[in-house]
Order: structure tokens, then sequence, then C-alpha cells
């Protein structure tokens, strides 16, 4: 899916979206406020580049980022998580991974991990790109985008998507803002 159907999908369903960058330093959601009419669902965006602002501003466990370090599938999946909460948003975007031009974490440039978290589902897809620092950049916005359409796509065939609509528009919590055992979280909690 492309920005503009994303956002055509998200207006449909009456959803709004937050985005958690690091190597992509802002360009998913600039990729999606490049749409006339995004602010219909388009919250806002964290650019959490450095690993204290992953724990500082989005909450990431510290303990996870230093046994993990900030390029995992773990932290890509708690940034898209709290983004959700941080933003009061239906769905969370985040990347975190190595441009380049020298490996971090252990990871070797290239390395990419995108997560989408909504629709009570939360996905992490990892890459391997090649090529240098713009071109693996391009390309993590796009997977982003595009795995977005794909959860919004799943969650549009799930069978509980009425009683997720019929939360939101009583004001409750949806599964962004609802822990794994279906307990509210408190505001900033884990």
């Amino acid at each position: 899916m492309t920005p503009a159907e994303v956002l055509a999908a998200l207006a449909r369903r009456g959803e709004s979206v937050a985005c958690a960058e690091s190597l992509t330093g802002g360009l998913v959601c600039a990729a999606l406020t490049d749409v006339p009419g995004a602010s219909a669902s388009v919250r806002g965006g964290v650019v959490a580049y450095s690993t204290e602002v992953k724990a500082a501003v989005l909450g990431v466990p510290a303990d996870l980022l230093a046994a993990r370090g900030a390029v995992d599938p773990q932290v890509a999946r708690e940034m898209a998580q709290a983004v959700c909460r941080l933003l009061a948003s239906d769905w969370g975007v985040a990347t975190t991974g190595v441009a380049g031009p020298d490996p971090q974490d252990g990871r070797p440039v290239g390395t990419v991990y995108v997560a989408v978290a909504g629709g009570g589902d939360c996905r992490v897809a990892a890459h391997l790109f090649t090529g240098d620092r713009a071109t693996i950049r391009a390309a993590s916005v796009e997977t982003a985008v595009s795995l977005l359409g794909e959860a919004l796509g799943d969650a549009d065939r799930s069978p509980d998507r009425g009683a997720r609509r019929a939360r939101r528009q009583a004001g409750l919590p949806t599964a962004a803002a609802v822990g794994e055992a279906g307990e509210e979280r408190p505001e900033g909690g884990r």
C-alpha cells in the first residue's frame, strides 16, 4: 500500500496512527503527512534516535536496551506499543536499525526491524537491506508503510473488529492500551 492508501484505510475505519522512529529519523511520519488530509489520521511521531530517548520518552525498558541493544525486534515492538499509548493512537509504527556506515549493537549495516502495533496485534518484520544510508532508510520507510497496510487489511478480516470499534466509540481503550492479559494499563505503565 502507498501512504495515501494507508491513510484512506485509516480514515474509513475512523482510526489514527503514530510513529516512533529511530534510523528513519521521522521519514515514516513525513511520508504519511506528505499526503493531503493526513491530519485526519496521523497523531504525530517521536524521533527516538538515541538509546536514552527510547528509554526516557518511549519507556522502552532500560534492562532490555542494556541486554540486547537498540537494534532488536523486541525494542521495535516496545516502541510501537509505546507510541500508541503516548500519542493515544489506534496504530503505532516503529523503526529501529543500522543505516551505516558502521555496525551497531553487533548487528551489520542494513539490519532493520519494523513493528506495527494495533488491531489487537503487534507484528515485527526483520530485514537486511543493502545499499548506502539513503537506500536503507528509504527501504525502511517503504517497509513500514507496507507493514501498516498489511496489518490494517488483516484487522479488517478479524472477527473482533466490531468489538474494537465499539470500545473506541464508547471512549474505552483499544488493544494498544490494553495489557497482554487484557488488563488496562495505567498511563505510561508496563
